[in-house]
């Protein structure tokens, strides 16, 4: 059997000098990649009868862009030979440049023809990719595209999606229409990393991701009573090992740096690898999964990385939380303190990069603080009951409904904005995904750094009229003053600081692009439209915005 290209080749974790390239195939082999004069080899690894490689590319030369191809068993697998994209490249890091960052989550996994776009709008990530296709401009290219969350929906699945579990088992037995294993994830990424244009432009511009609930389930983690019902059902267990698992592979493995990857377990497994046969990975992996959800501590999703004078880092609000009562946070100790450790000044503009909005609209994280309390029993076991059953059925999990870890990161973004951690940047920037509406809001302050939300939602996946309506009057207007009242009547602490929207809400698909550019942080979110064939949609703007940085006089911390 000839091996082929299954996924891929999508163009990972990319720094000055090194490039990663993922794949899938359809068989095990050796897969090649060739750029720059120069040959880089790997051996497929197996997952559950699936093969994938991780090529890494070194000594490329800085600041450069170069073209590259893919052989698998010494035949050319990519660039296609009748593809009408642009040839395929890597662009490494210039030591001085400036970033450029496209963001984004929520996008679902359904057909690009006109029922697709019918029923979940025009893929702001394909209008994205054919505008950057057909202009072919690497001045414009992005640096970095950050997916933060909702790669693919495990718990509300398209009919192609459907169609394929009906294929294997009956949609009668549990879990029905949701995923079961890691065979029906591996379909499931198939069906959303295989579009012709997104496929070229995840093979060209480099990808961070991140999960959230959806990658796994619905409301995943909100809280102890969710997770006791959830291992209560006879098909959890193998859903969260399948997710876990799988998202390692498909997401996370493409995440790391070199250095990050070398101290990786899985990593270390792979590359220790030796014989003529393909390793398979499967028990190795699974193991891993049940551990990574036993024992949270015991492995980070969590990474940060620096590209030019930008910190970025990445926040996993999902698997490292604390449910027990009293002690409820978005994060543990071990991940609070990794958080510490890497949340200094020092950089022209620290980023955020968390699934769930850290400064959510004021009605809505008054809303969020006031019901962790009731769930928490500050009305009795009666309230309690009703504070668990609005937090599920509503979705009031985010930072808000975590008040301990939300002051812990308020408090460390403010000591980084009065210079209280290294020399103040220009700003300290959340951005974010997963409410499926996009919006800035900003931190009222009239000295230090600016400290900013920014979110991008959805991609491809967006709400409802009449629940946009719902959204508008939950967040904005008198639900402000109205969720504050309803805060202190449960005693939550007022907030560390005061915060306010100054953009949006949008409700279209989104892909946002972020740039550090001389007149500070700009920010522009873009959509996509149709004019005639919904395969080929034209990319439009949405809004822009720019966070112009404060004097460096007004930067300092108040005590100089």
């Amino acid at each position: 059997m000839t091996a082929s290209l299954v996924l891929g080749p999508m163009l990972r974790y990319v720094d000055e000098t090194s490039a990663t390239l993922w794949m899938e195939t359809s068989t095990a082999c050796t897969v090649e990649l060739r750029a720059d004069g120069k040959t880089w080899t790997a051996a497929t690894f197996g997952v559950h009868g699936h093969h994938y490689a991780l090529v890494e590319a070194e000594h490329l030369p800085p600041g450069t862009t170069v073209e590259y191809t893919v052989d698998i068993a010494g035949e050319r697998a990519w660039p296609e030979p009748a593809s009408e994209f642009p040839a395929p490249s890597i662009r490494t890091l210039h030591p001085q440049g400036r970033l450029r960052l496209a963001f984004g989550s929520c996008r679902t996994s359904v057909p690009h023809d006109a029922l697709g776009n019918a029923g979940h709008g025009v893929d702001a990530l394909r209008a994205f990719a054919l505008h950057q296709a057909l202009h072919n401009d690497d001045g414009a290219r992005p640096d970095l595209i950050a997916f933060l969350g909702d790669q693919v929906y495990a718990d509300s699945t398209s009919k192609e999606m459907q169609d394929f579990i009906r294929s294997r088992r009956s949609l009668d037995d549990p879990p029905g229409e949701e995923l079961k294993d890691y065979e029906e994830y591996a379909h499931l990424y198939k069906l959303a990393w295989s579009d012709d244009a997104n496929r070229w432009l995840l093979s060209t511009v480099p990808s961070a991701m991140m999960f959230d609930d959806h990658d796994i389930r619905d409301d995943w983690n909100a809280s102890l009573t969710w997770r006791e019902k959830m291992h209560g059902t006879s098909w959890w267990q193998g859903r969260i090992v399948a997710g876990l698992a799988s998202y390692w592979v498909y997401q996370h493995l493409g995440n790391l740096s070199p250095v990050g990857r070398a101290d990786d377990i899985l990593w270390q497994r792979i590359r220790a690898h030796q014989g003529p046969d393909e390793l398979d990975l499967t028990a190795d992996l699974e193991a891993f999964a049940e551990r990574a959800d036993a024992e949270p501590s015991s492995y980070r999703w969590s990474y940060c990385r620096d590209i030019g004078d930008v910190r970025i880092i990445t926040v996993d609000s999902r698997a490292a939380r604390v449910l027990d009562p009293g002690q409820r946070s978005l994060l543990d100790d071990a991940e609070l303190a990794w958080l510490d450790e890497h949340f200094q000044g020092g950089v022209r503009h620290l980023i955020v990069a968390t699934s769930l909005p850290f400064l959510l609209p004021r009605g809505l994280h008054h809303i969020e603080s006031w019901d962790e309390a009731l769930a928490e029993g500050a009305w009795g076991k009666r309230g309690s009951r009703i504070g668990e059953a609005l937090r599920q059925a509503l979705d009031l999990e985010h930072w808000g409904a975590f008040q301990r870890s939300f002051k812990v990161v308020a408090d460390l973004a403010t000591e980084v904005a009065d210079g209280k951690r290294g020399l103040a940047p220009e700003t300290v920037t959340f951005l974010s995904g997963d409410v499926h509406f996009s919006y800035i809001a900003e931190v009222e302050r009239s000295s230090g750094s600016r400290i900013i939300q920014a979110v991008c939602s959805p991609i491809r996946n967006p709400l409802p009229r009449a629940l946009r309506f719902a959204t508008v009057v939950m967040s904005y207007g008198v639900a402000g003053p109205v969720g504050a009242l309803a805060a202190r009547s449960v005693k939550v602490p007022k907030p560390p600081f005061s915060w306010k929207s100054i953009r949006g809400p949008w409700f279209d698909n989104n892909l946002a692009v972020l740039e550090d550019t001389d007149d500070g942080l700009s920010l522009r979110w873009a959509t996509g439209a149709t004019d005639g064939d919904p395969r080929a949609p034209q990319l439009k703007e949405v809004a822009t915005y720019t966070v112009s940085p404060r004097s460096p006089e007004s930067r300092k911390s108040p005590d100089g």
